[in-house]
Formats: C-alpha cells, structure tokens, sequence
C-alpha cells in the first residue's frame, strides 16, 4: 500500500518523531510506513490521517492485487 506520510509530514514541518509521537508509535514504525514496508491498522491509519486533518483516503492508496 502506498502513502502520503513523507510528503505531508515534510509540508507540515514535521519530523519522523514528531509525528511517531503524535500518533503514539515508534520513530521506526514511521520509517516503515514512508517506505511502504508496513501497512498500518485501521486505527493506526485514523490516527495518521486525524493528525493531517484528512481522511484515510487522502493519505493512503489502496492497490488492487492481480489474482
């Protein structure tokens, strides 16, 4: 799944544990999502998305897998 979390992040002048802080997760956790090695929990994902003013949508971008 792909994300917005750098981008935004950087437009909000935040840094990687700004935000890890702000949502109550490690710096690491924050790493990993940015570099799209980690899909969040939905309630991970509302706290990302609350913490921007945006909805889940906006930040996260959901890819079909071919079957």
């Amino acid at each position: 799944m792909k994300n917005k979390i750098k981008q935004l992040r950087e437009n909000f002048n935040l840094t990687q544990q700004d935000l890890a802080e702000k949502v109550d997760v490690s710096r690491q956790t924050i790493i990993s999502l940015e570099n799209g090695k980690y899909n969040p929990s939905i309630l991970l994902a509302h706290k990302i998305a609350k913490s921007f003013n945006l909805s889940i949508e906006e930040i996260f971008i959901f890819e079909e897998e071919e079957f």
